[in-house]
């Protein structure tokens, strides 16, 4: 094996071992806010639920590349747009009402 291949293998070992840590680190500040490996789990895996509060999205999916926000008089209506395709494209989009989620919608690329 030459000197480059071991780099490699050296470099992808090490940045490995950083991204699990960060991972873990990751986990471990969610569990201390939340308390509920369940919850947790979900977050970890990025999952979008109804009910889900705004919090809990954050948590699990970041912050949107954009958001469109309707106030009403009886409640506040937001679409918070992620992954996003083109100009005014996105692949997900997530309605939240009152600060928490009311469903979602994943467009096929």
């Amino acid at each position: 094996m030459d000197q480059g291949a071991i780099f490699l293998i050296v470099v992808a070992i090490v940045v490995g071992g950083i991204f699990w840590r960060l991972r873990a680190l990751r986990r471990k500040s969610l569990m201390e806010k939340y308390g509920d490996q369940i919850l947790v789990d979900r977050l970890m895996r990025r999952e979008i639920w109804e009910g889900q509060t705004e919090a809990q999205l954050l948590d699990a999916r970041g912050n949107p590349a954009a958001v469109d926000r309707k106030v009403l008089k009886t409640k506040t209506s937001e679409v918070w747009k992620y992954e996003r395709i083109g100009k005014g494209q996105y692949g997900l989009r997530v309605f939240v009402e009152n600060g928490s989620v009311a469903g979602w919608k994943k467009n096929a690329r």
